[in-house]
């Protein structure tokens, strides 16, 4: 009896230790991401964060929140509903550098007749990248797909520029750091929670 106990108490503790460990915030270079979001009145959880880098430089910390954690590419992408993508810059961006990076990563992921299509939400997401200005070195920068509504863009907690309609785009979106030339491998393998 009293081994079966010991087992039963030591299959609680680790029970309770694994989701102590699955809801933790995650620290990226000084960048706290919660466990869980709310996005359009959407519980999302945090699939995982990593750090952009270019050349020698830390760029900024991005999170990925989603409605069901994976750790395959595929499966985020093909996800509906309610997402995030949570970027803290560690150094200042101009908004046209800033863009012209995420332009970069939609080229690299799509074919030239899928981002023709696209060119008039991209365009939209441009504006709203210079309405934010520069991206400076703390701020906190969402990329949310709301339901019904479209792709928001918010810097400090104020939604910058217009929501873009249709949800594809949001999935467009989110390959630049997780499609198949994401723009940083690390980057990619973090928010895939690796």
């Amino acid at each position: 009896m009293k081994k079966a106990w010991a087992k039963y108490l030591a299959a609680m503790v680790v029970a309770v230790a694994s989701a102590a460990a699955v809801a933790q915030t995650v620290e990226i270079e000084g960048v706290k991401f919660e466990p869980a979001a709310q996005v359009g009145g959407t519980a999302l959880v945090l699939n995982g964060a990593g750090l952009r880098t270019k050349a020698i430089f830390k760029v900024y910390a991005a999170g990925l929140y989603v409605p069901q954690k994976s750790n395959d590419a595929s499966a985020l992408l093909a996800q509906k509903g309610a997402r995030r993508v949570a970027i803290t810059m560690l150094r200042n961006v101009d908004a046209e550098s800033f863009a012209g990076a995420l332009n970069d990563g939609l080229r690299d992921n799509h074919t030239e007749a899928q981002f023709a299509t696209m060119k008039p939400q991209i365009e939209a997401l441009n504006a709203n990248l210079k309405a934010v200005g520069e991206a400076k070195k703390g701020a906190l920068i969402l990329f949310e797909f709301i339901p019904g509504a479209g792709t928001r863009v918010t810097e400090g907690g104020q939604a910058r520029g217009t929501v873009i309609p249709g949800e594809e785009f949001f999935t467009a979106v989110l390959r630049i750091w997780i499609g198949d030339k994401p723009v940083d491998g690390s980057l990619k393998k973090g928010m895939l929670g690796g």
